[in-house]
């Protein structure tokens, strides 16, 4: 088993606890943004409808006030003014939604990305492996470990890596560090797919 220092790992639990808060907080964001697009959709969706009857009253105004001056011949210098105001204000909402539209389209393309994630190829540096399910080590909310079965253990990987490359860069960090038995493996939806080459 190898060794490691008390200061390396604390320095490895401060960083797990970091990771950790950094979710935690990542995923109050979602929910706060979801409730956002929920209520912006609806906001939209009124405002649509208010600008819909607001330019079908404008078309009928206008088609009233056209016949009104056929029958009733206005002099040339009388003029029918319009409030420019309520169309500048009804100008600056639509293009506050327009931005609002942006950041919505934003969080939805995070949760894509999420999801495409999660059924691509990942990279991790198994570091021990249990015959009990020790679940001590792990917690869900820590997005950068894996505890999975692999019958008839239970493996504990850390790191969560688009490449191959990288988590052999990590396993070599975690060798330097005591760690001599990890490995680099694939893992694609949650099960491990083969133990990878280390160099």
């Amino acid at each position: 088993m190898p060794f490691i220092e008390e200061n390396d790992l604390l320095d490895l639990h401060k960083d797990i606890e970091k990771a950790q808060i950094i979710n935690e907080r990542l995923l109050d964001q979602i929910k706060f943004k979801g409730k956002d697009i929920k209520r912006l959709k609806l906001q939209r969706n009124v405002l649509m409808g208010l600008v819909g009857l607001f330019v079908l009253s404008i078309l009928g105004i206008t088609s009233y006030t056209a016949g009104w001056s056929n029958s009733k011949r206005l002099d040339n210098d009388q003029y029918i003014l319009a409030s420019i105001d309520s169309l500048d204000a009804v100008k600056a909402r639509i293009d506050n939604l327009k931005e609002q539209n942006e950041e919505l389209s934003l969080v939805k393309e995070f949760y894509l990305a999420k999801e495409f994630l999660e059924k691509e190829k990942i990279y991790s540096v198994q570091v021990k492996s249990f015959t009990d399910n020790n679940m001590t080590l792990a917690s869900e909310a820590l997005t950068n470990t894996l505890f999975v079965k692999t019958n008839p253990f239970y493996a504990y990987s850390l790191g969560n890596f688009e490449t191959l490359n990288e988590a052999q860069k990590f396993r070599k960090q975690l060798v330097d560090m005591g760690f001599k038995d990890a490995f680099v493996a694939s893992y694609k939806e949650g099960k491990r797919v083969k133990i990878e080459d280390p160099y």
